[in-house]
């Protein structure tokens, strides 16, 4: 593996870990020139699948493209990075099941407006706007009351 800070391409491992869901391996590396330490993820090859976009516009699924978006919309939120990649896993767990070859971009932006929902509410409404391309402040506050709704709805039962 070549290290991130000098391009040497010999390094140790200094740890090994199994991720949570067990889709990938966490390993700390030492690189044996400098000796600075960097972190590589070992995944199983990414799926073939296509993406179908708005546009009709097929491309190459990339999962660095939805945990950009996942990233961006946590911003400055009191989430881990440690939980974006589980959701970002979570989704593509989700595509594996659900599609062979093709997903549409917008079964992919509601499976990730789903799992940022359950993650964070202000991270949730950050994407949504974004990927709902909200027209004006009245579809933006619609989306707002839709998420508060729910709540409402459980303390009148309680």
């Amino acid at each position: 593996m070549m290290c991130p800070f000098c391009n040497h391409l010999e390094d140790r491992v200094v740890d090994s870990r199994e991720s949570q869901d067990g889709t990938a391996i966490r390993r700390r590396r030492e690189c044996m020139r400098c000796e600075k330490r960097f972190t590589t993820y070992e995944r199983i090859e990414e799926m073939a699948l296509k993406v179908i976009k708005k546009d009709s516009r097929r491309e190459d699924y990339d999962r660095n493209k939805i945990l950009a978006g996942v990233i961006k919309a946590c911003e400055k939120r009191p989430v881990s990075m440690e939980a974006i990649e589980a959701a970002v896993d979570a989704v593509e767990k989700e595509l594996m099941k659900r599609y062979d070859r093709e997903a549409n971009s917008t079964d992919i932006g509601e499976l990730v407006m789903q799992k940022l929902h359950r993650l964070d509410e202000v991270a949730y409404i950050r994407f949504a706007s974004v990927y709902r391309q909200f027209k004006d402040v009245n579809e933006f506050m619609n989306e707002v009351k839709n998420l508060l709704s729910p709540k409402d709805n459980n303390h009148k039962q309680s």
